[in-house]
């Protein structure tokens, strides 16, 4: 018989809508039966793609008694965390709190007021009877150090961020080349200069690291800082961490060699990854950056596009409740599937007799195969045919689960991905399919003139939008402005920006909430401020801020995110590892931002041009005729002829005609930004 999740959309919450827990989703039902009954609540968060969620069910919210004891001694949530990060946010803060290490799935025993009191990751079903049991009875016979306990992280949760890390406006701002150098410094003491990425396990993508790095040779100009940049990058390309068949990456690496994937792939990951292969292309021509751009774009295409052109969110690692089975291969899978070349691919993909591909648990081998490229820099062209042949094979698998809810917040990094894929290889598909996105999140995600909604599945948008999805539909449309002079994508951008700086500032704090101010009430709200694998929504923000800033000459845009980089940089100088979003933006100060304007007939195929080479501190305005922007102000095109004007705060060179004279007055007035 279904529990009330029966009724819900989200793929996670509808993948427990039959378990014998008595779950309700977050709302105020739940919240209700839990003052009325004078019980504790148990939240329990996950996502569709987490695959530690479902073994978790499957040996304790599918099993009757386990079931029946949460269901007589709680008021059982389940709720899915890239539904409701607002209130994930929350209780994983208050796990951290406890001391805990956080993850998914997240369990945590709250009061009926909603305060947490106790809370954990995952936990083996014998050990999860033993805590449901123990955390029931102190509820019982311990209420009042449970209420002190609570009162403890709530006022934990509730304290303002810039109190809780001295963040201050300084009287005056300024930063120079200089000053990023001790931060790279820092930051490169995490580095795995042997393997790639960070020095540890396991092993994340983190595109905003690597993307600072770039960032931050524009700022400088010290291209000896991209060795670990190129080594991270071709690694991953390589490892298992990649789909070498059917491209696209997978959340995390458990090993250090970037060759055991958790298997599920998340849009959010791939969206960023794409911007970064993009940006190193044009300064490398690398051909596997290239093909790593086209290989995971039309991965997206073919198994995460929606028919009215939204991006979904994850696909799971499990298929037929075996992790990585639908991306793995046996050897005699392999030579049945490849004849007599098996014995070449299994070389150049490191294919073993015995499977290369172990248990994270328990290291036992499964007889299957991950794909990793067995040798950095081994041409693989060769293998195009059989890696086709085996894309086929999978054709005929039980594909793993397509969590199909299309989040905003990520709809806006893949967005961006793609508008930077297109500007490093002018695939005008990957500008179609960008395009047919914006509209999309125009038509069916906006809720009002300015308004977003967070989530849409089977035509139905819902919850209000959160700082993310302000922040990354914001930067993907003035991007996507910035790469068809399309005027329109450049003003939706600015209504946005608006948008959010009526209701989300915090005045008092100087940073943004990460809810709107008619939000749901919830015990304390919360603000990001350092960045992880997707970065802090205040720092995305801000960013988007800057660029829009220039573009529209908004001076309350551009101060609102020098007054942010401010505030935030003294801790990014003490924490650069926690803040490299913040440290690309930092990028922006120590160097003035080019103002390109291209003006005339050929101002797109002219953007094209300028575009594939690096530079990564500029902003691109253009018009094949006239405009209404004010860098486009008196620069209507009367000729045949197509010029380029570069300019610095407002201050601007006589045009030049073509991207070689364009490029040598941009390094001239910012020199070490570009080539």
């Amino acid at each position: 018989m279904p529990n009330r999740l029966a009724h819900e959309t989200s793929p996670y919450l509808l993948q427990h809508a039959h378990n014998p827990v008595d779950w309700y989703p977050w709302g105020p039902e739940a919240l209700q039966r839990a003052r009325d009954e004078d019980k504790p609540l148990l939240v329990s968060i996950g996502y569709s793609a987490c695959h530690w969620c479902h073994v978790m069910e499957r040996e304790s919210f599918e099993h009757e008694a386990i079931a029946e004891l949460m269901n007589e001694r709680f008021v059982c949530i389940k709720l899915d965390r890239e539904e409701r990060p607002d209130v994930d946010a929350i209780y994983m803060e208050a796990v951290q709190a406890m001391g805990i290490r956080g993850g998914w799935p997240l369990n945590v025993f709250l009061l009926p007021d909603a305060r947490p009191f106790y809370g954990g990751t995952y936990f083996p079903p014998q050990r999860w009877v033993r805590v449901v049991t123990d955390v029931a009875n102190a509820y019982q016979e311990h209420r009042s150090q449970l209420e002190e306990s609570a009162a403890g992280f709530a006022e934990h949760l509730q304290a303002g961020e810039s109190a809780r890390f001295g963040l201050e406006t300084p009287d005056s701002f300024g930063l120079s080349p200089d000053d990023l150098k001790p931060v790279f410094q820092k930051l490169k003491t995490t580095f795995d200069l042997q393997k790639g990425g960070l020095a540890r396990a396991p092993k994340f993508p983190m595109p905003s690291v690597w993307r600072f790095c770039l960032d931050y040779v524009g700022a400088t100009g010290d291209e000896s800082v991209l060795e670990p940049v190129w080594l991270t990058l071709d690694r991953m390309a390589a490892g298992g961490i990649y789909d070498q068949a059917g491209g696209g990456f997978a959340r995390y690496s458990t090993d250090a060699e970037w060759l055991l994937p958790h298997f599920e792939k998340m849009a959010y990951d791939n969206g960023q990854l794409l911007s970064l292969y993009a940006e190193a292309y044009t300064l490398t021509q690398n051909p596997t950056h290239a093909r790593v751009l086209r290989q995971s774009v039309t991965w997206l295409r073919r198994e995460m596009t929606s028919p009215e052109g939204g991006f979904y969110s994850a696909l799971d690692a499990d298929s037929e409740g075996e992790e990585g089975k639908f991306y793995t291969y046996t050897a005699a899978e392999l030579r049945e599937a490849l004849g007599d070349r098996a014995e070449a691919f299994m070389r150049a993909f490191g294919a073993t007799e015995e499977g290369n591909f172990r248990e994270e648990a328990t290291g036992h081998s499964t007889g299957r195969n991950i794909l990793a490229i067995s040798e950095l820099g081994l041409g693989i062209s060769e293998f195009k045919q059989d890696l086709e042949v085996l894309m086929k094979i999978r054709g005929n698998r039980v594909r793993p689960g397509l969590d199909d809810k299309i989040l905003t917040s990520w709809n806006g990094l893949v967005l961006r991905g793609l508008v930077d894929a297109y500007r490093a290889l002018g695939d005008e598909d990957m500008l179609d399919l960008a395009k047919k996105n914006a509209a999309f999140l125009v038509e069916k995600v906006t809720r009002d003139e300015a308004g977003l909604w967070h989530s849409y599945k089977a035509g139905t948008a819902k919850i209000e939008g959160f700082l993310d999805d302000y922040a990354a539909l914001t930067d993907a449309f003035t991007h996507l402005y910035q790469v068809t002079f399309e005027e329109r994508y450049l003003r939706q951008a600015e209504r946005w920006a608006d948008y959010v700086l009526t209701h989300f500032w915090d005045e008092t704090d100087g940073l943004f909430f990460y809810t709107d101010h008619a939000a749901e009430p919830l015990i304390a709200r919360k603000k990001e401020l350092f960045d992880n694998v997707i970065p802090a929504s205040n720092s995305m923000m801000a960013r988007a801020l800057h660029d829009l800033g220039l573009l529209l000459d908004r001076g309350d845009f551009r101060e609102k995110a020098a007054d942010l980089m401010a505030r935030v940089w003294p801790l990014v100088q003490k924490e650069p590892g926690f803040l490299t979003n913040w440290a690309s933006l930092a990028t922006r100060f120590a160097r003035p931002t080019a103002e390109v304007v291209i003006v005339g007939p050929q101002a797109l195929e002219v953007r094209r041009t300028l575009d594939a080479r690096f530079f990564p501190n500029k902003v691109v305005a253009g018009t094949l005729k006239s405009g209404t922007i004010p860098l486009l102000e008196g620069r209507e095109s009367t000729s045949d002829e197509t010029l380029i004007y570069v300019c610095y705060a407002k201050t601007c060179q006589l045009p030049v005609r073509t991207v070689d004279e364009a490029f040598a007055l941009m390094n001239d007035a910012n020199p070490g930004s570009g080539r």
